[in-house]
């Protein structure tokens, strides 16, 4: 359903964008992270709290932080709203909490990654990532990741996830190379 507004949302303000630039926005805003960060704005968390029982404090308080719990409620909360009003009645309030999302993903190379992959590409040349190092606890960890492009060292990036540290990887690899995006 988010997936489907978003969607329906991008197609009809920016007919002109290709296809691609609409997935890649798409994708982004849809994202675990974004989930997240929609959940921390409509202070979800506060809302899982109040409703917890039987659960010790300092585990209440890391599911409160946690991404992928706060992406999951959102999701969750979303799907109990359509189920019980419909798509049509929803959509607006859904895009409306996720125009911000939307916004940073039309101004921001929101998918490093990807970027740097296809101006490689156009190049003729790869790139690999490979994890560097991984600290903390199974619940905490912290990882930093490097990005190789023709076996050397591009870009390192550190992050809460692998995805994450990948993503950071890929932006300085993109910057250090001076390549240009597909996007203009």
């Amino acid at each position: 359903m988010l997936e489907l507004a978003v969607a329906h949302a991008l197609f009809r303000r920016y007919p002109k964008y290709s296809e691609g630039r609409l997935a890649k926005i798409r994708s982004h805003v849809v994202s675990r992270a974004s989930c997240a960060e929609v959940a921390h704005e409509l202070h979800l968390s506060a809302r899982l709290a109040e409703q917890a029982s039987g659960l010790p404090p300092e585990e209440l308080e890391r599911l409160k932080q946690n991404r992928n719990v706060l992406a999951a409620l959102l999701e969750a909360a979303l799907a109990a709203l359509f189920l019980e009003h419909g798509f049509e009645a929803i959509e607006g309030a859904v895009i409306a909490a996720f125009s911000g999302r939307i916004e940073y993903a039309l101004t921001s190379h929101v998918d490093h990654k990807t970027e740097l992959q296809e101006a490689l590409a156009r190049a003729g040349r790869q790139v690999s990532y490979s994890v560097l190092e991984v600290e903390g606890p199974p619940h905490e960890r912290h990882f930093r990741c490097a990005a190789t492009v023709d076996g050397e060292q591009a870009g390192a990036g550190e992050g809460r996830s692998k995805k994450e540290a990948e993503q950071e990887a890929a932006r300085e690899a993109f910057e250090r190379l001076g390549l240009e995006t597909a996007l203009g």
